[in-house]
C-alpha cells in the first residue's frame, strides 16, 4: 500500500523546501514504476499559495480536513514565523496522528511551536539556528548537520539537504539502490549522511579565507589532485613557505596539509558513493597514499569506515 506523504505549505514559504523533498518522492514512483507514495499538497485551505520567491503553489488539500498520512512534512521560509496557533496546533494534532514528521530548513520553527521536539537533536539552516536555540532552549539545535532524527521526528537544513532528508527517507523505506536511482535522475549527489557538515570543506574555506590567500584557496580546490604541496602554494602566492603556512593557520585554523586532505577525502567519498571502484584505486586516485591510509583518514575524519559509508550510501545496497 502506498505512503501518503503530505507537505505543508504557507504563504511566503520557501520554493525550494517544498518542491524539492517534492519531487524526490514523486521520482521514485516514476523511476520504480510503482506508486509507493501518494501526496497531497497541504495548506490551510485548498487554492494558490504564494511562495517567497513570487511562484504560487496549488495547495490540493486543507490542513483541518484532510485525515492524517503516514507523513507530514513541513516547508521552511520566512512565512513560517507568521503561523497562528491555530495553524500550530492543527499542525500538532495532525503530527501526533502520523507515523513520521519532518521539517525542511526553518520549518523546524513551526514544528518546534507544537512541543514535539522538546529534547530533541534537530537541524535548521545555519543562518537560523543561533535563533531556534535561544527561542526554544528545549531542543538541542546542531547548526551543522544536513538533517537530524529523534524518534521519527525529522528536521533538516536549507533547501538541498530537504532533498538529502526525503532521499534517505526513500532509502529506508524502498532501499538505497531507489533512492541511489533517484539521485542520478535529479543530478544530485548520492544522499549524504545526516551529520555531514551544511558546508563542502572547500565552500568553509573559501568564507574564511581573503586577499591573497583567497585566491590560492579557489585555485587548489578547484585542482584538488594537481601536485600540490606547501612549497608550490607559497610560490603561487610569492611569499615563504614559513609564511605562507602561518597566514593559512590564522585564517583557516588548519595546516596545509590538513585542507588539502580534507578535500581529497570529500573526493574519495564521492567516488565510494557513486563508483564500484577499489578502495586501493580510489585512495591512489585521490593522492591519498594506499587504502590503509584512506581507511584510517576516513574514519578519523568521517567517524566510520570506508566500507560502512559504501553500503548505506552506495550504488549498491551491499557492503562494499
Amino acid at each position: 500500500m502506498p505512503r501518503t506523504v503530505d507537505l505543508f505549505i504557507y504563504p511566503d514559504c520557501q520554493l525550494l523546501d517544498a518542491s524539492g523533498p517534492w519531487q524526490v518522492f514523486a521520482s521514485a514512483n516514476q523511476e520504480s514504476g510503482i506508486t509507493h507514495y501518494t501526496q497531497r499538497l497541504l495548506a490551510t485551505a485548498p487554492g494558490p499559495v504564494r511562495t517567497n520567491s513570487g511562484m504560487t503553489l496549488m495547495a490540493t488539500h486543507a490542513l483541518e480536513r484532510t485525515p492524517p498520512g503516514d507523513l507530514l512534512m513541513i516547508a521552511g521560509g520566512h512565512g513560517v514565523h507568521a503561523l497562528d496557533e491555530q495553524d500550530i496546533a492543527l499542525l500538532r494534532e495532525r503530527a501526533l496522528r502520523s507515523a513520521r514528521v519532518a521539517s525542511v530548513c526553518t520549518g523546524a520553527f513551526a514544528l518546534a511551536r507544537t512541543g514535539l521536539l522538546d529534547g530533541c537533536r534537530v537541524a535548521t539552516h545555519w543562518r537560523q539556528a543561533e535563533r531556534l536555540a535561544r527561542e526554544f532552549p528545549l531542543l538541542e539545535v546542531d547548526a551543522q548537520a544536513l538533517y537530524c532524527e529523534s524518534d521519527n521526528r525529522f528536521t533538516s537544513a536549507g533547501v538541498t539537504a530537504g532533498i538529502d532528508l526525503a532521499l534517505a527517507l526513500v532509502a529506508r523505506d524502498h532501499g538505497a539502490s531507489l533512492a541511489a536511482r533517484v539521485a542520478r535522475e535529479l543530478v544530485v549527489f548520492l544522499h549524504r549522511p545526516g551529520d555531514q557538515a551544511q558546508f563542502s570543506e572547500g565552500l568553509r574555506c573559501q568564507l574564511t579565507s581573503h586577499g591573497r590567500l583567497r585566491e590560492v584557496i579557489d585555485r587548489v580546490i578547484s585542482t584538488p589532485l594537481a601536485a600540490w604541496d606547501i612549497a608550490t602554494m607559497a610560490e603561487s602566492m610569492a611569499v615563504t613557505p614559513r609564511h605562507f603556512q602561518r597566514l593559512f593557520r590564522q585564517q583557516l585554523g588548519m595546516t596545509p596539509g590538513a585542507f588539502l586532505t580534507r578535500l581529497r577525502l570529500e573526493l574519495a567519498r564521492q567516488q565510494l558513493a557513486e563508483s564500484d571502484a577499489t578502495l586501493s584505486h580510489i585512495a591512489t586516485h585521490c593522492r591519498l597514499g594506499g587504502a590503509e591510509q584512506l581507511r584510517r583518514q576516513f574514519q578519523r575524519h568521517y567517524g566510520l569506515p570506508p566500507s560502512v559509508y559504501r553500503a548505506r550510501f552506495g550504488l549498491s545496497e551491499a557492503a562494499a
